[in-house]
Formats: C-alpha cells, sequence, structure tokens
C-alpha cells in the first residue's frame, strides 16, 4: 500500500506544479482537478473514506465552479473558432488524462486487492471529522475559508477589465 501512497503523492506534486506553471487558466484547472483528486485517493489510503468523498465532492465541485467562474470574470467572451480548436488539441488533455488513468487504476488496485491502511493507519469515521473540525481546530478552518474568500475577490479584482472612457482630442 505504500508503493500506491508515493505513486499518488508523486502525481499530486507533479499535478500540482503544472496546476501552477500553465498559463492557461482552463488548463490549469484540470491539473488542479487532477491534484484534488490525488489528495482524495491519499485520503482513502490513510483510512479517511469520508474525507475523500468531500474532497471529491466538494473541491473537485467546486473547482467546476471556479471554471466557470474564470471564464465569466476573465471576459473570454465568444470564443474564436481557432482559439477553441486550440483546447482541443489532445497535447492539451494529455497530461491531465495521464495523471486521472494513473489515479484510477490505483483506485481500482485498491478497491479490488484491500491490504488494509497504510502506514498502520486507522480508519476516520465521519463524526470524529466533525468534532475535530468544529472543536479543535475550527481557528483553522475559519482561518482557510478566509483565505478562500480573499482569494476569490483577488481573482475577481485580477481578472476583471475595466471600462476606461477613451480621451478624445487634446488637453482643453
Amino acid at each position: 500500500m505504500e508503493v500506491v501512497f508515493y505513486i499518488t503523492s508523486v502525481v499530486a506534486v507533479l499535478a500540482t506544479m503544472l496546476a501552477v506553471t500553465r498559463r492557461n487558466p482552463i488548463h490549469a484547472l484540470l491539473y488542479l482537478i487532477v491534484s484534488l483528486l490525488a489528495v482524495a485517493v491519499i485520503f482513502f489510503i490513510l483510512g479517511a473514506p469520508f474525507v475523500a468523498a468531500l474532497e471529491v465532492i466538494i473541491y473537485a465541485g467546486a473547482i467546476m465552479v471556479f471554471f466557470v467562474f474564470v471564464i465569466m470574470l476573465l471576459n473570454l467572451g465568444e470564443v474564436p473558432p481557432r482559439r477553441g480548436a486550440r483546447w482541443m488539441v489532445p497535447e492539451m488533455w494529455a497530461g491531465p488524462a495521464f495523471l486521472s488513468l494513473v489515479l484510477g487504476g490505483e483506485l481500482l488496485y485498491i478497491l479490488f486487492h484491500p491490504t488494509g491502511l497504510a502506514g498502520g493507519a486507522e480508519e476516520v469515521l465521519p463524526k470524529a471529522v466533525g468534532i475535530a473540525l468544529y472543536g479543535p481546530y475550527v481557528l483553522g478552518v475559519e482561518l482557510g475559508s478566509m483565505l478562500l474568500l480573499a482569494g476569490l475577490v483577488g481573482a475577481y479584482h485580477l481578472g476583471r477589465r475595466e471600462d476606461v472612457p477613451e480621451k478624445r482630442g487634446g488637453p482643453g
């Protein structure tokens, strides 16, 4: 099980690095989704299937909402056919698809060859997660939510276009 953990960790780090280095925001989001899925597989391996499911549902869903926000906030407008065709080039989708296939293969291996949890970890039940999130770690949860909100507001301000009226003629 440790080998699967290390492979998943490599996929998570690689996908995160590619998410940070991609210039096209849509491609960066695809790699970020793969990174979040890899983190979900790590949670599953470490005995937190509830957190893994939440990671997939909330973050993968939230990333899809961010996908829509990026398109709307960057005001890409209508996609010219040539630009749209460039997004559909297989080289753009090959990386995220390959990493997703690696994660899917690992998940199938885990499901059909249950050998226990990695590192002798114990399974964490949803009740324990809730008690921890709203108990000793409530400050961390609140700080994380404020950080995400600040990132959303910052993305809005960086991505919006200002309508600056054109200056006509010279001064006076």
